[in-house]
């Protein structure tokens, strides 16, 4: 199921003054260890598993479902045969034939793929010369998935034939960790990636697309599929003056946060240019006390219409994005929610607000009706 892409057009038409307000309620609590947990995820591209989630976290990946009445529950799990794996990362996916896939990624490098159907690895990506930081899905055609890495690079798998099609990386790609990447919404050739070296850059697959296209009908080993560097992006943003942990499409526009306790959203210029001094247009921020360390991901609803961003305190922030001046919907707090949130999850349609935390423990929260 594809998300509907929102032209620049179009969001602009949506942005218009509100001062809607949104009263969420507590409903569970579940501690599921004491190692960081540092990634949450609903599953978007399957009808069937809108209210099922998944957690990362040392060497273990865990699958849960939202219940009615707050409950959830545990339907399996997946531990790592590397006892020393710390996962960072995960994000679901499926094969041509629609089964899902959990495809997670940390520490050592290597990103597993996961059968969720059989609770078994499916297979395995090595190329990554260090850790992964964040893997994101292709809504549009789900068994591609971009890996974000702190050996400076961001790679394009087949989850389907298990080959690496493109390495984002070289003369003009990040200059330290990529922290975050995300596709856009609408346009199959663009993605965008951040990291430590405080720029947001965008890059296209146009060019290279009939690689993409290969990767599907490929029949040799993977290893010997001719791999292409991406070494220019199309456009390079210093939006921010510090480690840029998290980006996401808006439609046309770019949602990114660093450690200045806010998340900006803004428009790179039409002209497409590849220096370091890309024109932007702040168009909006959405200011999130307390958020001044990195590796917190925010997280939107399928539709865009909200954002949730944690803070250090076990705070969450849920800011509406179809409004301006900026409408804060809801804080949501709880007097034992005090260790730092490293992700959140909105459900499919906005009602279930998901935290994970650093002290292990995961968090709900339900709309009130």
């Amino acid at each position: 199921m594809a998300r509907t892409g929102l032209g620049t057009e179009a969001v602009i038409g949506l942005l218009t003054s509100s001062k809607k307000k949104k009263d969420y309620k507590l409903t569970n609590r579940l501690q599921e260890g004491k190692r960081p947990l540092y990634a949450i995820a609903f599953n978007f591209i399957d009808s069937s598993y809108f209210t099922i989630f998944a957690t990362a976290g040392g060497n273990r990946v865990t699958v849960y479902k939202c219940l009615e009445g707050g409950a959830i529950a545990v339907l399996e799990a997946y531990v790592d045969e590397d006892k020393e794996e710390s996962f960072y990362t995960i994000s679901w996916a499926c094969n041509v034939n629609g089964s899902p896939l959990l495809v997670a990624g940390g520490s050592n490098g290597i990103i597993r793929v996961i059968d969720a159907a059989n609770e078994k690895i499916d297979k395995s990506f090595v190329g990554h010369g260090d850790s992964v930081n964040e893997i994101r899905t292709q809504l549009l055609k789900p068994s591609l998935i971009a890996s974000a890495s702190k050996d400076e690079s961001v790679r394009l798998w087949n989850v389907q034939t298990g080959i690496c099609i493109l390495i984002f990386a070289g003369a003009g790609g990040h200059r330290n960790e990529v922290l975050s990447v995300d596709f856009h919404p609408s346009d199959m050739y663009r993605i965008a990636s951040c990291g430590m070296d405080n720029t947001v850059k965008i890059w296209s697959m146009k060019e290279f697309w009939t690689y993409v296209e290969k990767s599907f009908t490929w029949t040799d080993l993977p290893s010997k599929f001719p791999t292409k560097y991406v070494q220019f992006p199309v456009f390079i943003a210093a939006v921010h003056s510090n480690y840029v942990d998290c980006n996401r499409w808006l439609g046309d526009f770019i949602l990114s946060k660093s450690v200045d306790n806010e998340v900006v959203l803004w428009e790179p210029s039409s002209k497409e240019q590849s220096t370091s001094d890309g024109v932007v247009d702040i168009l909006q921020r959405y200011p999130v006390p307390e958020c001044d360390i990195w590796f917190i991901k925010f997280s939107c609803d399928f539709h865009y219409n909200s954002i949730a961003v944690g803070n250090r305190e076990g705070k969450i922030y849920v800011w509406e994005l179809q409004s301006s001046p900026p409408n804060l919907i809801a804080r949501l707090s709880h007097n034992q929610c005090k260790s730092p949130i490293r992700q959140t999850a909105i459900s499919y349609d906005g009602s279930i607000i998901l935290c994970c935390c650093e002290d292990g423990s995961i968090w709900r929260w339900d709309v009130v009706q």
